[in-house]
C-alpha cells in the first residue's frame, strides 16, 4: 500500500519551555499543575547528607528535591504541543540545566519572595544564552509580598522582560505564565535584529 504524502499524519511541532528557579520556588509544583498527563519527576527525599550543602531557610518544610528534571506535556492544538523541563534548583545539579536548555523556546523563571535572591543565577543564565524568559513570582502563603516593580528593581531585571504574580499550584495561573512567555518569545523573534 502507497501513501500519498498528503494522507500522511503530521506529528505536532514541539515547544520546549524550561521551568526554572531557586531551590524550593515550585517548579515541581508548576510542571504538575499544568501537565495533562502524569509529570515525570527526577525528585529524591532530602536527607542528612544534605545538611551544609542545601540551605533550607524558609523552605524548613521541604522534604524532596528534584535530581534531574521534571517533565510535563500540554497539547496545544494537532499542530502545536508543549513539552516543560522543570530544572533542579540546587547548584550542585546545574550541571544538566544546558542539555535541558537546548533548543528552548524560553524560559519561566519562578521567584520566591521569602528567597528572591536565589533567582539570579537563572536570570544570569538565560541573559549570558539570549534565552528569553519570564520571571514568575509565585505567591506563597505568608511569604513577604512585594509590588512587581520592587521585584524588577531587586532583580535589576530589564524592562522589557515580563514579570507576574502567580500561584504555581494552579492550573489557569500556571498557564498564563506560559501564554506570557510564548508571547514575549514570539515578541523577540520577530524584532529586527540589529
Amino acid at each position: 500500500m502507497v501513501f500519498d504524502r498528503s494522507e500522511r499524519p503530521r506529528l505536532p511541532r514541539a515547544i520546549k519551555i524550561l521551568v526554572a528557579g531557586g531551590f524550593g520556588a515550585g517548579k515541581t509544583t508548576m510542571v504538575g499543575a499544568v501537565s495533562e498527563t502524569r509529570p515525570l519527576r527526577t525528585e529524591e527525599i532530602l536527607t542528612d547528607r544534605s545538611v551544609g550543602v542545601d540551605d533550607l531557610s524558609s523552605v524548613e518544610a521541604k522534604r524532596t528535591t528534584t535530581v534531574a528534571m521534571d517533565f510535563g506535556r500540554i497539547t496545544l492544538n494537532d499542530e502545536y504541543v508543549l513539552y516543560l523541563f522543570g530544572t533542579p534548583g540546587q547548584e550542585r545539579f546545574w550541571f544538566v540545566w544546558d542539555e535541558l536548555a537546548e533548543g528552548a523556546l524560553g524560559a519561566v523563571i519562578l521567584a520566591d519572595t521569602r528567597r528572591l535572591a536565589d533567582c539570579f543565577p537563572s536570570v544570569d543564565y538565560f541573559e549570558r544564552r539570549g534565552t528569553p524568559f519570564v520571571v514568575a513570582v509565585n505567591c506563597f502563603e505568608g511569604a513577604p509580598s512585594y509590588d512587581l516593580p520592587e521585584v524588577r528593581l531587586a532583580l535589576q531585571l530589564n524592562p522589557s522582560i515580563p514579570i507576574v504574580m502567580c500561584d504555581a499550584r494552579k492550573r489557569d495561573s500556571s498557564r498564563e505564565v506560559l501564554i506570557t512567555l510564548v508571547k514575549h518569545s514570539a515578541r523577540l523573534r520577530a524584532e529586527p535584529v540589529g
